[in-house]
């Protein structure tokens, strides 16, 4: 169903590691003079999350010092934001992101897509205690404070966390069409109500039923129909969801080279990327990148991006020689 490929990350954790000389290499690297970034990038991006939290814990052992604030005290620009990204736990690394998608003077609502949109119930779950634990603040409350309108309540639907999962009952799918079909011919408060709690309750085997069944009703492919009848972010998280049921690589692959090509390599959303897709399934985003766009996504950042900087990303993407 999900278009059969074994789903893959492009970091594993790596035999060679041992957190104490880790730990000592890259205290050498930071408190030296002069940074040594290039030890850096072989040491972080070599590494599975799980190790790099031992290298952070054996670091403090040893230094007395939290490794994330010397990476922030002795880097800089886009480079800094990768290195430090790297050290988080995955549930912290989204809820990171969440806040300030949501604290500066204007919210970012595609970052709040991005990762509502695509995170499975247990991953909504350790990423809102995660966020209580690292900001002291609950993230429903935030959402609801920075949003409006119907984008809210779906986004609001989406954080509970409370998608059915593995479940499917053929017999509902064509009603449930029938409910999406009514919500993109009269657009009323309620049909949209309606249309965004199919969306965000119901499971991905069950969506994939409606959207078929919708196809049958209406002739016209779900996407293509909430095109014709939203606008805005509402319209966006819609279809980021649709997409995400269909073929979650695809949709990853979608917003990165959007970030890449169409907002002038928007630097946030491709680092958020990679290093939250990192261990789950960036080598299948790499492989629809290139199936869909000829270029592979390794070649793109390579274009776009230089120095360290390019060298951590690639690192990340962990590209073939054939990818250049």
């Amino acid at each position: 169903m999900y278009s059969g490929d074994y789903v893959q990350g492009t970091i594993f954790p790596n035999p060679n590691c041992n957190p104490i000389m880790d730990a000592q290499m890259l205290g050498g690297a930071l408190q030296g003079f002069g940074c040594d970034k290039d030890v850096l990038i072989n040491i972080l991006t070599q590494r599975c999350n799980a190790q790099r939290l031992m290298i952070a814990e054996a670091y403090r052992d040893m230094y007395g010092r939290d490794i994330i604030v010397d990476l922030k005290e002795n880097l800089s620009d886009h480079f800094k934001d990768v290195m430090v990204g790297l050290m988080y736990p995955p549930p912290t690394y989204d809820a990171h992101e969440l806040w300030h998608a949501m604290k500066g003077a204007g919210t970012e609502e595609n970052c709040l897509i991005d990762i509502l949109a695509s995170r499975t119930n247990g991953e909504i779950f350790q990423m809102k205690e995660a966020y209580l634990m690292q900001y002291n603040s609950d993230l429903q409350q935030d959402i609801c404070a920075d949003t409006s309108g119907h984008l809210r309540d779906t986004l609001m639907n989406l954080v509970q966390g409370c998608r059915q999962e593995g479940y499917a009952d053929p017999a509902m799918a064509g009603q449930d069409a029938m409910v999406l079909w009514e919500a993109c011919q009269q657009k009323t408060g309620e049909h949209k109500n309606m249309l965004q709690m199919i969306l965000c309750n119901k499971s991905y085997q069950q969506l994939w039923m409606v959207f078929q069944e919708f196809q049958n009703i209406s002739g016209q492919d779900i996407i293509d129909a909430l095109n014709e009848c939203y606008d805005g972010y509402f319209l966006d998280l819609l279809v980021a969801i649709v997409l995400c049921v269909r073929d979650k690589p695809s949709y990853f692959a979608y917003r990165l080279h959007n970030a890449i090509h169409d907002c002038g390599f928007h630097n946030k959303t491709v680092i958020r990327i990679l290093i939250a897709r990192s261990e789950i399934d960036l080598m299948n985003i790499r492989k629809r990148y290139k199936e869909r766009y000829g270029k592979s996504l390794f070649h793109d950042i390579k274009h776009f991006a230089s120095g360290h900087y390019e060298a951590a990303l690639l690192a990340l993407c962990a590209g073939d020689t054939e990818d250049y």
